[in-house]
C-alpha cells in the first residue's frame, strides 16, 4: 500500500503506511524526522516566500535535507500537500542516475512553451540537489556535444534547430552607426522551406555585434530570431496585457557574395608602418595596407579588402588614391567606390558594342509598322540624352487614341550576350548628382536606341484605345518604326499648355497634339484617384554645380501639367504591358507594391493627429487619401506625405503579380524604359510573342526560379542606386549651405517646424528640402521652456515654436564628419499653427492666479508630550 500524508505543520509530520509509522516532533530549527518501516529521512521546514497560507498561519514547505529517498510516494505525497515541486526519483546510492537525467533534460526542453535555460535554471527547473550539479554540467556538455543539445546566447540550452530552418539569404544594407537592416529573398526556395512568414518579416534588425565581417550592399545568411519576453515581464501576479509582438533580430553567419570588397578611407604612415583609417559603418576603424602604394598621409584612397576574420585587423591593399579630401571630384568619387558602381565598360562589351550599325537596317523598317508620317514627339528634361520614350495621340468620337512608343532596346540588346550580361549586373542607370552612370555604353543609350528627331527608330509601341470616361476599350502591341517630328522639353510643352505658341520650327498641329493630350491625361488622371490610386509626389530638389563641380545653386523642379502628361500615357502602357502577360501568364517581372503594415499605419495615425489632423481609420484606402487631399496646401504637407511614405513598404521588382498598392492596380510592370532599368528590357522580350507582327524567332524568357534571382538582384540595384544618389545630393547640399554661412548677410530660408524635443527644434527648409536641428541654446534671446505635452518652446514674453510652425532659418553651422546641418532661427514665427491654443498678438500671455496653499498644521510631537533629546553619537 503507498503511504498516505496525513497532515504536516511546523511542529509534527505524520505519515500513514499499512505498517507502523514513527513520528518525532520538530525542534526549534524546524528540523523533523520521519521514519518509515525503520528508514529515516530529515526534513526541514522553511517559510515560504509568497507569504502566508489561508487562516492566518505562515506557511512552510518541506526540504529533504538526506541523501536517500526511502520510499518515493512518501516524498510525493509530502510535495504535493506542501504545495512544491515533486523532485525526480533518486536511487538510493545519493546520485542520479546519467541516462535518467538525460531523458528529464530532453523531456523538458521538447516540452511545449520551453524557452532556453542556463545550468542554474536547468538547475532549479528539476530540483536537483547541490551535489547533483556537477552531473549536469557535465552532461550537458557531453549532449552538446553528441548535437543532443545546442547552447545559445548567454549559455541557454535548447534542442537543435534542424539545419537551416532559422537560416535565411538575402542583403545586408548598413546604418550610419553601424547597425544594419537585412532584406531576406523573398522568393529564395531556401527562404521559403524555413517557414518563416516573410511578407511580415520583410526586413531584420541586425546589431552591430552581430554583423560579422560583412559590408555594404553584401550577399549574407543569417540566423533569424524573435527577441524573447523580459523574464521579470511574465512573472507579474495580474492580468497579463498583450504586448507587441517584438521585431525580428539576426546575426550574419556567412558572408555569400562580396558586392565589391572596397572601402575608402583616409591613409597613414608612421614610420614603417602604413594603415587606412576608415569610417565605414560596417568596419569603422583601421585596415593594415600591405603592398606598395604611391598615396600620401592624408589623401583618400580605396582599399580592395584581402583578409578579414572575425575578432582580427582586417588586411588589404590600396587599388586607387582618390586625392585630398575636399579637391574637385574626391567626394563624388569616393561614393562611387563605397557603393560599388561601376565606371567603365570592359573590352568585350566595347565591341559588341561598336559591333551594331549607326543605321536601321532597312529590312528590319520592313517588318514593321511605319509611323514616321504621324506626328510622334517626344517631352524630356531639358538635359536629357536618352530619349527611351514618344507619344501620339488622336481625339475621336469614341474618345481618343493613345500610341506610346519605347526604345526597342531588346532588338540590339539580346539574351546572354557579354552586353546583356552587363547590363544585368549593373541593373539599372546611376543618375548622381553631377554625372550619369548609364546601363547601357553611350554608344547605345545615346545613340541607335535613343528616339532622337529627324532619324529612324525602331520602337516597342503600345496602341490604347481610350473612352471619353477615359476607360480602357482596347489595346495592341506591335513592332513600330517612327522618325520623331518635335523634340519638346516640360518647359517648353508646359508654356504650350499655357497658350505660349509653340517653339520655332514645330510642326503645324503640334500645340493641338499637346492640349489634346492633356485633355486625355486629365481623365486618366482623374479617374485613376477615383479608383484608389494614392497622391504621393513629393518635391525633387536639385543641385547646380559650376565647371570645377562646386555647388552654386539649390533649386526645386516644379512638377507641372507636362510631367504629369507624360506620367500618366507611361502609367497606362504599364498597366496594359502587365495585363496581357499575365492573362497569357507569360514569365516576366512585375513592379510590386504590396499592402502596408497596419502596425505602422496605427503609429502615422498618431503622427497625423499630433499635427491637428482627423486621419480616422487609414487601413481603408479612402480614409489615406483623405488624409492627403486635407494637406494640401497647408505647410505640413510634405511632412504628411513623408511620414506616410515611411509607413509604406518599398515598391520592388517580382517575378508575381502582385499587384501595386500606390497606385491601385492589380497589374503593373515597367515596360517605358529600357535604356536605364533592365527589368524593362526583359518585359520587352516577354512581349515579343503577342505583337501583332511578332518576330519569327522571339528572344528566349529564363525561367520563373531564374526570374525570381534576377527580380531579387535588380531590386538590390535599384537600392543601392538610390542611395548613391541622395549621398552625392547631400554632399553637395551641404557644400552649398557651408558657403551660405560665409555669405554677408547670411541668405535666408523659408522652414518649418518638423518635431519639437528637448535638444531643440528639428526643422525643414522647404525650398530646398534640406532638414536639421535648432538647438536650444541656437533659439532667440529668451527664457524658453520645453512643454513636452504640447510639443511646443514657450517663452516668458508668450512667444513660441510649435509643430508644423513656419519659421525663417539661417545656417547656423555644418558638421561634413556627421553630416549634419545647424540652423538658427531669422526673425518671428511668420504662421500660427493649426489649431495651435497660443494666439500670436504679441502680448505676453496672463499670469495665473497662483492658488492659496493651506498651512499644515503641525501634529508632531503629540500635545502634552515634549519631543525626547537627542543623545550625542557615539563614535
Amino acid at each position: 500500500m503507498a503511504p498516505k500524508l496525513i497532515a504536516a505543520s511546523t511542529m509534527m509530520i505524520e505519515i500513514t503506511t499499512s505498517n507502523s509509522t514513527r513520528v518525532k516532533p520538530c525542534d526549534e530549527r524546524r528540523l523533523g524526522r520521519v521514519f518509515i518501516d525503520g528508514t529515516e529521512t530529515l526534513l526541514q521546514f522553511r517559510r515560504k516566500k509568497a507569504g502566508s497560507r489561508r487562516g492566518g498561519n505562515p506557511a512552510f514547505f518541506p526540504c529533504i535535507l538526506s541523501a536517500s529517498y526511502p520510499k518515493p510516494l512518501v516524498c510525493q505525497a509530502l510535495f504535493r500537500f506542501a504545495g512544491c515541486q515533486i523532485p525526480r526519483q533518486r536511487p538510493s546510492s545519493g546520485i542520479m542516475d546519467r541516462n535518467e537525467l538525460r531523458s528529464a533534460l530532453l523531456r523538458l526542453m521538447g516540452g511545449k512553451g520551453y524557452r532556453p535555460m542556463n545550468k542554474s535554471e536547468l538547475s532549479r527547473e528539476l530540483s536537483l540537489p547541490s551535489n547533483d550539479r556537477p552531473l549536469l554540467r557535465t552532461e550537458l556538455a557531453a549532449m552538446e556535444r553528441e548535437g543532443l543539445i545546442a547552447e545559445g546566447r548567454k549559455g541557454r540550452y535548447e534542442l537543435p534547430k534542424h539545419p537551416g530552418q532559422d537560416k535565411l539569404r538575402g542583403t545586408i544594407k548598413f546604418l550610419p552607426r553601424g547597425h544594419a537592416w537585412f532584406y531576406p529573398d523573398a522568393v529564395d526556395p531556401d527562404n521559403v522551406a524555413t517557414g518563416i512568414d516573410l511578407k511580415k518579416y520583410s526586413r531584420v534588425h541586425i546589431p552591430r555585434r552581430d554583423t560579422g565581417t560583412a559590408l555594404e550592399g553584401d550577399r549574407v545568411i543569417i540566423s533569424f530570431h524573435l527577441p524573447r519576453p523580459e523574464p521579470w515581464k511574465q512573472r507579474g501576479r495580474g492580468p497579463q496585457v498583450p504586448e507587441e509582438e517584438p521585431d525580428a533580430r539576426g546575426k550574419v553567419e556567412k558572408v555569400l557574395e562580396r558586392r565589391s570588397g572596397r572601402i575608402v578611407g583616409v591613409f597613414c604612415r608612421k614610420s614603417k608602418f602604413i594603415w587606412v583609417e576608415t569610417e565605414d559603418p560596417a568596419l569603422a576603424g583601421q585596415i593594415d595596407i600591405f603592398g606598395d602604394t604611391t598615396a600620401e598621409p592624408g589623401q583618400l584612397v580605396v582599399v580592395d579588402l584581402d583578409q578579414w576574420e572575425k575578432n582580427k585587423t582586417p588586411r588589404g591593399r590600396i587599388l586607387e588614391v582618390l586625392g585630398w579630401p575636399g579637391q574637385a571630384g574626391v567626394d563624388i568619387a569616393a561614393v562611387i567606390h563605397r557603393h560599388g558602381l561601376r565606371t567603365t565598360f570592359p573590352e568585350n562589351v566595347l565591341a559588341e558594342t561598336r559591333a551594331v550599325p549607326e543605321e536601321v537596317d532597312p529590312q528590319e523598317m520592313a517588318r514593321r509598322e511605319d509611323w514616321r508620317d504621324r506626328l510622334v514627339i517626344t517631352i524630356d528634361p531639358a538635359d536629357a540624352k536618352d530619349h527611351d520614350d514618344a507619344i501620339w495621340v488622336e481625339r475621336h468620337d469614341k474618345g481618343w487614341t493613345l500610341a506610346v512608343h519605347i526604345a526597342d532596346v531588346s532588338h540590339y540588346v539580346k539574351p546572354r550576350t557579354p552586353l546583356d550580361k552587363e547590363a544585368s549586373e549593373r541593373g539599372n542607370s546611376t543618375y548622381l548628382v553631377d554625372r550619369v552612370l548609364p546601363m547601357l555604353p553611350p554608344e547605345l543609350s545615346n545613340g541607335i536606341c535613343s528616339l532622337k528627331p529627324g532619324v529612324n527608330r525602331l520602337t516597342k509601341c503600345a496602341i490604347i484605345e481610350i473612352s471619353p470616361q477615359g476607360k480602357v476599350l482596347k489595346t495592341r502591341f506591335c513592332d513600330a518604326v517612327i522618325n520623331s517630328q518635335s523634340k519638346l522639353s516640360y518647359e517648353q510643352a508646359q508654356a504650350i499648355l499655357d497658350g505660349k505658341p509653340a517653339p520655332e520650327g514645330s510642326p503645324a498641329t503640334l500645340v493641338e497634339m499637346v492640349k489634346e493630350s492633356w485633355r486625355m491625361a486629365e481623365t486618366l488622371r482623374k479617374k485613376r484617384f477615383k479608383d484608389g490610386s494614392l497622391d504621393l509626389e513629393m518635391p525633387e530638389i536639385r543641385v547646380k554645380l559650376d565647371d570645377k563641380g562646386k555647388a552654386v545653386e539649390v533649386h526645386q523642379v516644379e512638377h507641372t501639367a507636362s510631367h504629369q502628361l507624360i506620367e500618366e500615357c507611361m502609367l497606362l502602357a504599364n498597366e496594359a504591358v502587365a495585363h496581357i502577360l499575365k492573362i497569357r501568364n507569360k514569365p516576366t517581372i512585375y513592379r510590386v507594391h504590396e499592402d502596408p503594415d497596419f502596425g505602422k499605419l496605427a503609429e502615422f495615425t498618431e503622427t497625423a493627429r499630433a499635427h491637428g489632423y482627423q486621419p480616422g481609420d487609414l487601413s481603408n484606402r479612402a480614409h489615406i487619401q483623405k488624409l492627403l487631399d486635407s494637406s494640401k496646401g497647408r505647410p505640413d504637407e510634405h511632412l504628411i506625405k513623408l511620414g506616410l511614405l515611411k509607413s509604406l513598404k518599398r515598391a520592388a521588382y517580382a517575378p508575381d503579380p502582385l499587384g501595386h498598392y500606390g497606385l491601385a492596380k492589380a497589374d503593373y510592370c515597367h515596360f517605358t524604359s529600357p535604356i536605364r532599368r533592365y527589368a524593362d528590357l526583359i518585359v520587352h522580350r516577354s512581349l515579343q510573342p503577342y505583337l501583332t507582327n511578332a518576330p519569327k524567332h522571339p528572344d528566349k524568357v529564363a525561367g520563373q526560379t531564374e526570374l525570381a534571382e534576377f527580380s531579387r538582384h535588380i531590386s538590390d540595384t535599384e537600392r543601392t542606386s538610390a542611395d548613391a544618389e541622395n549621398e552625392t545630393k547631400q554632399i553637395k547640399m551641404l557644400e552649398y549651405l557651408d558657403g551660405c554661412t560665409k555669405q554677408d548677410p547670411p541668405p535666408e530660408f523659408d522652414g518649418m517646424i518638423t518635431d519639437v524635443r528637448n535638444a531643440g527644434l528639428l526643422v525643414e527648409a522647404t525650398e530646398i528640402g534640406a532638414r536639421g536641428l535648432v538647438k536650444s541654446e541656437d533659439l532667440p534671446r529668451g527664457d524658453w521652456h520645453f512643454e513636452h505635452a504640447q510639443m511646443r518652446y514657450v517663452s516668458r514674453s508668450g512667444q513660441q515654436f510649435q509643430l508644423g510652425q513656419k519659421v525663417k532659418l539661417q545656417v547656423q553651422r555644418i558638421d561634413f564628419q556627421g553630416k549634419f546641418i545647424d540652423f538658427r532661427i531669422a526673425g518671428e514665427p511668420v504662421s500660427k499653427v493649426h489649431g495651435a491654443p497660443i494666439k500670436w498678438d504679441g502680448t505676453p500671455p496672463p499670469k495665473p492666479k497662483q492658488e492659496r496653499k493651506p498651512k499644515f498644521e503641525k501634529t508632531w510631537p503629540p500635545k502634552g508630550k515634549k519631543p525626547k533629546k537627542q543623545g550625542k553619537k557615539k563614535r
